[in-house]
């Protein structure tokens, strides 16, 4: 039997809300913002990414389907493989700025693998999208000044 593995962090982004979306939704610009464990990104086709990811002791490449829910709004970046990855960008306006959460769920493992993994993924991951959300502000705020 597998488990569901949740995994989530949020982050005021300095930058209006429409703004920060355009920034997430375009697949080529929001593959700067991936830290470490992510690497050889390719857009495939228009909604459609790959990449690699070194979590865990071993490397998966996920090819990624993206969705708009409700486009200015929500992102959805859904694994087209068997992982059952699903990772949802959910951006709300605050004031001049905007409120980004990234929320991850995905098939874990059974037994005593997914035991652990239950307890050390969901931790390592929000370190890994508070990263994420970092260099998102960080190229916010560069956008701003330059």
């Amino acid at each position: 039997m597998t488990h569901v593995v949740a995994a989530s962090a949020e982050r005021t982004i300095d930058a209006p809300a429409d703004q920060v979306y355009r920034y997430l939704a375009d697949t080529q610009l929001h593959s700067r913002f991936l830290p470490p464990p992510f690497y050889d990104f390719h857009v495939e086709e228009t909604g459609a990414f790959r990449y690699k990811i070194d979590f865990a002791g071993g490397v998966r490449e996920l090819r990624m389907q993206v969705t708009e829910p409700e486009p200015g709004r929500t992102l959805v970046h859904a694994d087209k493989g068997g992982s059952g990855l699903v990772t949802t960008f959910t951006v709300t306006p605050r004031g001049g700025q905007a409120l980004v959460d990234i929320a991850s769920r995905f098939d874990g493992e059974s037994g005593v693998a997914g035991f652990v993994e239950r307890i050390v993924a969901p931790r390592r991951l929000h370190r890994v999208y508070a990263k994420e959300l970092a260099r998102l502000d960080a190229y916010a705020r560069e956008q701003r000044v330059g």
